[in-house]
């Protein structure tokens, strides 16, 4: 999957979200950097272990899974010869205890998930590590009798601290130093005991000055007899020291010792960690799991876009068996883009490994790619510089697109001008069939959904809207094609029914209006009405005794002209007669116009490849499977009208 299909349909949103539900960081950054495989057996495997994690949670939500970056660390610390502390091996300690923990949680769990229980196997056995941690270590410390050389010393400096102390004690309260203290207490200053001694009997005492109060009035005093004593502490103290150093290079021996077990044990904790965290995510967005198919099927049973939460319209979706592009139509904020966003982004997430917001029995075909052209989607206004990125995007897309391609276009060809971009968007989505992807296209171009009727393999579809509310229902509906809801809005809010149907008489040249309506018109409404819509054009005919020579307009069949008169535009069917008249297909009918009143748009050959069919654009489906049949044999009662 290419970068811009990752940004634009919130693949990497999604798993940022997954991500949050991971305790190590070592999960977060795995889950942030999945990305879709097409392996099916990879993928069954991976959704087989969300499955069996969902059904441990059933059982109990609380995996012991332990953080990973401090044993990381410590690996690393160990390897560079530098000893692990005490209060690091603390840290061991407890992700030895959960790795126990771990195995124990999974040992009964063999009838809810008879695959990942046996990851916990996997973990070593270190409880030697974690007996002889145990035993050298107390309170973050290194425990007195963790080597009998510890005890010795330790035992050693005990006794000439209480020594030192007691002596101290006894000369703070003797007539030789009372008369030149502060107070008679013993204090401790940088790890030695001291007398507070006035600042003017200093010269007094015999001993070093080791501190002094804020005012300077007081100096704090070690006597020379226990400078003495306080010697042969810090030689003890080293001792201790070095003895502790000891202890801690030897307790990191034996865990590097462990180091292969000690990964294999991360791995799996992380796995674990990976697994339960895709879990907790299908929880929150009430996910299953989604069956996966290589037909071209794509059966969504009231999917919801995950990012949207509960604010999510339920999109129900059964389409591949028999066509391979929909073109999808409705008003604006309808929920075209959304839909597309969905589609794409669902299954994105099946082909991760990840449960998906959709109903049971929702099923999806495993594309190799996944292109993308989404713009703003709801922006009424696309300059030049729009269109053309966009544009650039979609050559890329057709330059890389196979029969292995998932391809979302939102409102193709929008930007520019309108009959020059339907006529590029039918193009293009021709091109884009002919190289076998699977095309869904939004549009608000008439014509392409006058194409997708035509064209085999295509299919209309259309965002609901509800007349009563005058809002879209953002529901899709398969078969049909979204038609322009401004006379029936435009009916709901009051406007003279009259007027509806004049307006509706010019946008159908001249045809019955179609509209029905119960309002009752007065007599003096119907004046006024027949006053503002009298034809002020009426047509001049004239008989001519001679026949005056023209030269006649010349278009090809599949031209695509404009009809001046009415700014539509239209694919030249045939002519000119000898009135120079040719019949042209305009929104799906044929109509004659004189040459006079066509002006040429894009030449059929710029439009389509040479030897094009064009029964495709001027014929029912009916009409061409019976040509078909025919074509390949005779058929007993079976017969071909043409169609004008």
């Amino acid at each position: 999957m290419n970068q811009q299909t990752i940004d634009v349909l919130g693949y990497q949103e999604i798993l940022q979200e997954v991500g949050s539900f991971a305790i190590t960081e070592r999960a977060k950054n795995s889950i942030e950097g999945m990305r879709p495989t097409t392996n099916k057996k990879s993928i069954e495997h991976a959704l087989n272990e969300v499955h069996e994690a969902l059904q441990i949670m059933k059982i109990s939500a609380s995996v012991p899974i332990h953080t990973l970056n401090d044993m990381e660390q410590y690996i690393e610390q160990a390897k560079k010869g530098l000893y692990i502390r005490a209060d690091q091996f603390t840290r061991v300690l407890s992700f030895l205890d959960h790795c126990n923990k771990l195995k124990r949680f999974m040992k009964d769990k063999q009838y809810a998930a008879p695959t990942i229980h046996l990851y916990a196997e996997s973990i070593g056995d270190l409880n030697e590590l974690e007996a002889e941690l145990t035993r050298c270590l107390k309170h973050g410390q290194v425990d007195d009798y963790a080597t009998k050389e510890l005890s010795t010393v330790r035992k050693q400096l005990s006794i000439q601290l209480a020594k030192v102390k007691d002596r101290a004690q006894t000369m703070v309260k003797s007539k030789t130093f009372a008369p030149y203290l502060q107070e008679a207490t013993v204090s401790e200053r940088n790890g030695r005991y001291v007398f507070a001694v006035k600042r003017e009997y200093r010269s007094k005492v015999k001993g070093t000055v080791i501190d002094s109060s804020a005012s300077g009035a007081t100096v704090f005093m070690e006597p020379k007899e226990l400078e003495e004593m306080q010697e042969s502490i810090e030689y003890l103290r080293i001792a201790e020291e070095h003895e502790v150093e000891k202890i801690l290079y030897e307790l990191t021996e034996k865990f590097l010792e462990q180091e292969l077990a000690i990964s294999i044990a991360m791995d799996t904790m992380h796995h674990y960690d990976v697994i339960f965290a895709k879990a907790k995510y299908s929880v929150s967005i009430d996910g299953e799991r989604p069956m996966l198919n290589e037909d071209y099927i794509i059966h969504l049973k009231g999917a919801r876009h995950p990012m949207l939460k509960g604010n999510a319209v339920p999109l129900s979706i059964q389409f591949g068996e028999n066509d391979r592009a929909l073109v999808i139509t409705g008003p604006n904020t309808g929920g075209k883009t959304v839909t597309l966003k969905t589609i794409g982004l669902l299954t994105m997430m099946a082909q991760t490994g990840l449960y998906i917001p959709a109903e049971k029995g929702s099923s999806l075909h495993l594309f190799d790619r996944i292109y993308v052209d989404i713009g703003d989607g709801q922006s009424i206004e696309a300059n030049l510089s729009t269109f053309s990125s966009r544009l650039l995007n979609i050559i890329d897309i057709l330059k890389k697109t196979d029969n292995q391609s998932l391809v979302l276009l939102d409102e193709l060809g929008s930007g520019t001008d309108p009959s020059e971009g339907m006529a590029l968007a039918i193009v293009i989505l021709e091109q884009l069939f002919e190289k076998g992807g699977t095309l869904f296209a939004t549009t608000h171009y008439s014509e392409m959904k006058d194409f997708a009727d035509r064209k085999e393999g295509f299919v209309n579809g259309s965002m609901e809207f509800d007349l009563e509310t005058l809002r879209p229902t953002y529901r899709l509906l398969l078969g049909q094609s979204g038609k322009s809801q401004a006379f029936d809005i435009a009916l709901k809010l009051g406007l003279h029914p009259q007027l509806i149907r004049k307006a509706q008489d010019i946008s159908n040249k001249g045809e019955q209006s179609t509209i029905h309506t119960s309002s009752e018109v007065d007599l003096k409404d119907l004046h006024y009405v027949q006053q503002i819509t009298t034809n002020k054009y009426a047509r001049k005919t004239k008989q001519h005794k001679e026949v005056i020579e023209e030269k006649v307009a010349q278009f090809d069949r599949g031209d695509n002209v404009t009809i001046t008169a009415t700014n539509e535009t239209g694919i030249v069917y045939k002519g000119p007669d000898s009135n120079g008249n040719y019949i042209v297909q305009v929104k799906g009918e044929k109509k004659a116009f004189n040459h006079k009143r066509l002006q040429l748009h894009i030449k059929g050959s710029e439009l389509y490849p040479e030897n094009y069919d064009y029964d495709i654009i001027f014929k029912s489906k009916t009409y061409r499977k019976v040509k078909k049949q025919l074509n390949r044999k005779h058929v007993k009662g079976l017969s071909l009208e043409d169609e004008e």
